[in-house]
């Protein structure tokens, strides 16, 4: 009978987190990422992009470095290189946030966001409030790969595009 009620204690102490509800919530996160992005480029009707290993790799790098200097800027860009990739941060709290929800902290730059010719598209005139979005929704950028990292204090995700979007004197759907 003892035997049984340690059986019992194990089998719920084992289940517990699933019945709180307390899940990996970045399980899967190469594929909720590309679907989130998925999600509001077919909303725009822009072509959907593809997960790309070596964008996820140098993501990686990126949000490595960032969280090893628990700093949060771009990565340095070289001008002259044919193939820059565009790129989007975010952070926040450790194990809180959801890919989806990630994501998500960008889509909703929609709101300021509106059509036309880049960098004209903030109603605000704020480029800073759309810029995560544009990349994000950018017509001819196809690939996408990014990576998760964390801090001391954060994690942090960088996505990484190609071809890079938000340039100066295109359209940006």
């Amino acid at each position: 009978m003892k035997s049984l009620r340690i059986l019992w204690a194990a089998a719920v102490a084992a289940s517990a987190p699933l019945m709180t509800g307390a899940v990996d919530r970045t399980a899967g996160l190469e594929q909720r990422l590309l679907a989130a992005h998925n999600r509001e480029r077919l909303r725009v009707g822009v072509p959907a992009l593809a997960w790309d290993k070596a964008l996820a790799a140098d993501a990686a790098i990126w949000a490595d470095a960032l969280a090893r200097t628990n700093s949060f800027e771009h990565s340095p860009a070289d001008p002259s290189d044919p193939d820059v990739q565009g790129e989007n941060l975010w952070a926040g709290t450790p194990g809180a946030w959801a890919p989806e929800e990630m994501v998500g902290y960008w889509v909703d730059e929609k709101h300021d966001y509106r059509p036309g010719i880049f960098p004209a598209v903030s109603r605000s005139g704020d480029l800073e409030k759309v810029g995560h979005y544009t990349q994000l929704i950018w017509r001819s950028t196809r690939k996408v790969g990014c990576a998760l990292a964390r801090s001391q204090k954060e994690d942090i995700l960088v996505c990484r595009y190609s071809e890079g979007g938000n340039v100066i004197g295109e359209a940006v759907t």
